[in-house]
């Protein structure tokens, strides 16, 4: 027999469970969710059920970008003080939101193309490519053009983090300084270089490379570190993958709303690489 006085089907309320808010912080208080779920404003009229799903879709990834920015901003912080383990905490944390990033495309993808083309008009020039978030996640994975900082001229706030991440080495740079204080032969060319430009294959470095996979218990942690740089491209990769077939289910190859191309401009992204030399290591060996 079970207690008479709850309801079948009920969990009962533990006594000790707070319920009186009136003083103390509450879970939505604490995230303000308030300001979180206010900002979900469609500009449909009347108001088309899927834009919701358009705006949660994109506001969401924006959240995970966040995050993924500050985690990386970290390992390269931790990176130059050869705080090598906490560095690749960071990046184990980037590659769980690359994962869950790339999965959300997923989601999108339920919306047809006749939907879309319902609300389309209201979004004007706005485009994800306008992001400063991926743009900034984007320079200090190494794949750096000073001409996008016009695209967020308007907006100081963000021009100054793109900015800063176009100045700043990249993730790759901090990994290659680290791996030169630790007595690897990294080329002074490549320790030298531009950081404001974006990364080219430096030939020069497989070898560096090449000694580390040759050897992997003498140079574990370098080859650990390479292995989960590579992790990190290839989530990359997997992103720009979905979020291209994503754009050609929904609108074909018409243009971007930014003015882009469309899928042909997303497509010649996949054509970009963060870390080339540690594919090319692979033939090497």
């Amino acid at each position: 027999m079970g207690d008479q006085s709850v309801p079948a089907n009920t969990r009962q309320i533990e006594e000790s469970v707070v319920t009186d808010f009136s003083d103390r912080m509450s879970y939505g208080g604490y995230l303000d969710l308030a300001t979180l779920l206010a900002a979900q404003r469609p500009l449909s009229q009347p108001e088309h059920h899927d834009e919701l799903l358009f705006i949660v879709q994109h506001q969401t990834t924006e959240l995970w970008l966040k995050l993924v920015l500050h985690e990386l901003t970290d390992a390269c912080a931790r990176l130059r003080a050869d705080d090598l383990g906490h560095a690749l905490k960071n990046i184990a944390r980037v590659k769980h939101v690359q994962k869950t990033l790339a999965e959300q495309w997923s989601v999108l993808a339920t919306l047809t193309p006749s939907e879309y083309a319902e609300f389309r008009g209201v979004l004007g020039n706005s485009s994800g490519f306008q992001s400063w978030q991926y743009r900034a996640v984007e320079f200090t994975l190494g794949n750096k053009n000073a001409a996008m900082l016009k695209v967020f001229e308007a907006d100081p706030q963000a021009h100054a983090v793109v900015a800063e991440a176009l100045d700043q080495p990249s993730l790759y740079d901090e990994f290659l300084r680290y791996l030169a204080r630790a007595g690897y032969p990294v080329p002074a060319s490549v320790l030298e270089r531009d950081v404001r430009t974006a990364w080219s294959f430096h030939e020069e470095l497989v070898p560096v490379f090449a000694a580390i996979y040759a050897d992997t218990a003498q140079h574990w942690a370098a080859y650990e570190t390479c292995e989960e740089l590579v992790d990190l491209e290839d989530n990359f990769q997997l992103w720009r993958f979905r979020h291209l077939k994503t754009v050609e289910r929904i609108i074909g190859l018409k243009p971007g709303t930014g003015g882009s191309s469309g899928a042909p401009f997303l497509r010649r992204a996949l054509e970009l690489t963060f870390f080339p030399e540690l594919y090319a290591v692979r033939t090497a060996l």
